[in-house]
C-alpha cells in the first residue's frame, strides 16, 4: 500500500478504511482534490481514489466503479460531492499504472455564477 505524504482528514481516513476492508488492495490512494474546487479551505468534498485489487477480476469497468461507489455509499450521501475512481486489477496495474491528473474545476463559485447572470441581463 502507498504511504501518502498528505495528512488525511476524517472523511479520507474513512474512505481508506472502507476501501481497504472491502477490496484488500495491493495499492490504494485516496486523494482529496477539494482544494481544486470552489469550497472552503480544509473541505473533504472531492476525491480521487485509485484502487488496485484482484477483487476486480472478471468485472467490467462499470461494475468496478459501482462496487467502489457502493462501498462509499454513506460518504456519497453525506458530504462527498464528487468521486473520481481508478479501479484496476493487479495485472492491469502492472501493465499500465498511469493515472491522468484531474482537470481544473470549471464550475466556479455561486458568486461567479451570479455575476455572469447579472452581466448577461445587462446585454
Amino acid at each position: 500500500m502507498n504511504n501518502l505524504k498528505q495528512t488525511l482528514g476524517p472523511v479520507a481516513q474513512q474512505i481508506m478504511k472502507k476501501l481497504t476492508s472491502k477490496f484488500e488492495p495491493a495499492h490504494l490512494e485516496v486523494l482529496n482534490e477539494s482544494h481544486m474546487h470552489s469550497v472552503p479551505k480544509g473541505s473533504e468534498t472531492h476525491f480521487k481514489v485509485i484502487v488496485v485489487s484482484d477483487k476486480f477480476k472478471g468485472m467490467q469497468l462499470i461494475d468496478k466503479h459501482r462496487s467502489v461507489q457502493e462501498a462509499l455509499k454513506e460518504e456519497l450521501q453525506s458530504g462527498v460531492h464528487a468521486l473520481s475512481i481508478v479501479a484496476r486489477t493487479v495485472e492491469e496495474w502492472q501493465k499500465n499504472n498511469f493515472v491522468q491528473q484531474s482537470p481544473a474545476c470549471l464550475g466556479g463559485s455561486k458568486h461567479d455564477k451570479k455575476e455572469k447572470i447579472a452581466s448577461s441581463d445587462n446585454n
